[in-house]
């Protein structure tokens, strides 16, 4: 059987289905911020041959630090990116919880002067697999953030972060594609919500939390995570969770977050390089979830109130959706407000083309609860419209 995986940069996990093998591992390095090397200010050697990658890794790098969590004989390193000068620093739920083993991890962090500082966690958001934590530190360099909504299929962008523990390391690639919806299993989720995607098993999007660095506190998967990412062909390894995608003015557009890569079915602890299929939150989102973390310590996310499966345009068995079948509308809810019904094929929320009912649960997620959006959808092999003011997820 052909093996192949999945990784959320400290993530492990598996789906069977269509023969293969699918696993997603978030990177996160074993060791601690005192056991990396310390590195040197990004080196310019020659002015007369500085090109658009080195321009940009050198106007990003100031802003993005290493760090390290640590609970009991369990450790791991991520990234993450400077805010404001308040100290704030977004990276991912994953780095800061030991991907949901440790509430209360011990926080530090390194900054690209080699610098260490304590940190305060100030919220995560497992939905989003985001987190806040801020250090008291003078001369931050916070960083300047790109509008994701702006970027194209095959525009350059770098990854920097500490992949392996290696600080301030830059690659490079392009955006491969945008609006990809991966779904992990995550153990920093107390259960499934009400309004998700079910599972699926349908080979290739079925992923799970585990430790940093395959560690032994692995904790069953007891919820889902849908997330709207940019693709990139840029290398992405253990220990860049949480570290900046940037773009050719050396704009942060993204939170790197996965990658997909070779893994054994025989341990879910492992954990396997770049294969040039990485993944990284859109900035636009990121900022917002940001913003309401600083502000009160949580983020909100919409809910629709639907059941939905998935629509095949041949109507049989088929591994190829054309959109979101609603199979129930809860009573009272956003959807039932609304007057969607069971039978609605859902085709398009906002401005996002929805195909699965995973991309409609990271839609829906990516939205603030109270929001308004449009959502289109066909009853009765007439396409409708209607906007739709979500509710607030509990």
């Amino acid at each position: 059987m052909f093996t192949t995986g999945v990784l959320a940069a400290a993530l492990v996990g598996g789906l069977v289905g269509g023969g293969s093998l699918f696993l997603l591992n978030q990177q996160s390095d074993s060791s601690s911020v005192g056991g990396t090397s310390q590195s040197a200010p990004l080196v310019v050697n020659n002015t007369n041959s500085v090109n658009q990658v080195t321009a940009a890794a050198a106007k990003a790098m100031p802003s993005v630090v290493t760090i390290s969590a640590t609970s009991g004989s369990s450790g791991g390193t991520g990234s993450g990116i400077i805010l404001d000068t308040e100290g704030h620093i977004l990276t991912n739920t994953h780095v800061v919880t030991l991907d949901g083993a440790a509430a209360h991890a011990a926080i530090q962090v390194q900054t690209s002067d080699n610098k260490v500082y304590d940190a305060t966690i100030v919220g995560t958001d497992p939905l989003s697999d985001l987190a806040v934590i801020k250090i008291d530190a003078p001369n931050l360099v916070p960083a300047t953030l790109g509008e994701s909504n702006k970027i194209n299929v095959g525009d350059t962008v770098i990854a920097i972060g500490s992949p392996l523990g290696l600080n301030a390391t830059v690659t490079e690639g392009i955006v491969s594609t945008l609006n990809r919806t991966i779904q992990v299993a995550s153990s920093a989720v107390p259960e499934t919500p009400s309004d998700s995607a079910p599972d699926q098993n349908d080979g290739g999007n079925g992923f799970q939390f585990s430790p940093p660095g395959g560690g032994t506190n692995t904790t069953a998967a007891t919820g889902t995570v849908n997330l709207n990412v940019i693709q990139t062909d840029a290398a992405i390894n253990p220990g860049n969770s949480g570290g900046a995608l940037v773009n050719a003015t050396g704009e942060i557009i993204g939170v790197n977050v996965a990658i997909a890569s070779t893994g054994s079915s025989s341990s879910s602890s492992s954990q396997s390089g770049n294969i040039g299929v990485g993944f990284s939150i859109p900035m636009d989102h990121a900022q917002r979830v940001a913003q309401d973390i600083i502000k009160t310590g949580t983020a909100t996310h919409g809910q629709l109130g639907v059941s939905v499966g998935s629509t095949s345009s041949t109507g049989s068995s088929s591994s190829f959706s054309i959109g979101a079948t609603v199979a129930d509308v809860t009573s009272g809810s956003a959807a039932a407000k609304a007057g969607l019904k069971k039978g609605d094929v859902i085709t398009k929320l906002g401005d996002r083309t929805i195909s699965d009912p995973a991309e409609l649960t990271a839609a829906v997620r990516e939205q603030s609860g109270g929001a308004t959006v449009k959502v289109d959808f066909t009853r009765g092999g007439k396409t409708q419209s209607v906007d739709v003011t979500l509710d607030t997820m509990k």
